[in-house]
């Protein structure tokens, strides 16, 4: 009896490796979102400093963490929504196994768990492929100035 019933989960644990894989790419996304996030977080501290120079740094400054802003917002919302991603495959992965083993019939509630869980994912990474963008604004800034023209001479990014 007890191989019997060890042969019925193997299907079942077969079934679940493929969120068990999905969590495990969701999670090295969340690590590469939570890094970005990290920078620019950094990145508005060093700005703030700048905020207390001149007039032109300051309003250089001023549209840098208006963009920074938006971007942590952006990956904030990603790393939220690959967070419930990764939870809807973790719940999927015990209702399979709770219905192996009390031989329920719960098909719908596993696809509803599965495409809520992939429909997040697509949130998540919707919302970094904006934020990356969000970031060539800021080069653009940096390089440019608030306005997004050239500057004369010299180095990009600074008057002079």
């Amino acid at each position: 009896m007890g191989s019997e019933r060890i042969a019925q989960l193997i299907p079942v644990l077969q079934v679940a490796v493929g969120p068990v894989i999905l969590i495990s790419g969701i999670g090295l996304l969340l690590l590469t979102m939570t890094n970005r996030f990290g920078r620019i977080i950094d990145r508005s501290r060093i700005l703030a400093a700048a905020m207390r120079g001149s007039d032109d740094e300051r309003r250089l400054a001023e549209a840098q963490v208006g963009i920074l802003w938006r971007r942590a917002r952006l990956v904030r919302h990603a790393i939220a929504f690959g967070s419930v991603s990764a939870l809807l495959a973790a719940i999927l992965v015990i209702a399979l196994f709770v219905a192996a083993l009390a031989r329920l019939e719960i098909g719908a509630i596993v696809t509803a768990l599965f495409v809520a869980c992939l429909v997040a994912l697509i949130a998540s990474l919707a919302a970094f492929i904006v934020e990356i963008n969000q970031s060539l604004n800021a080069l653009r800034v940096d390089l440019f100035g608030h306005d997004g023209r050239e500057r004369p001479a010299g180095r990009p990014g600074r008057q002079g």
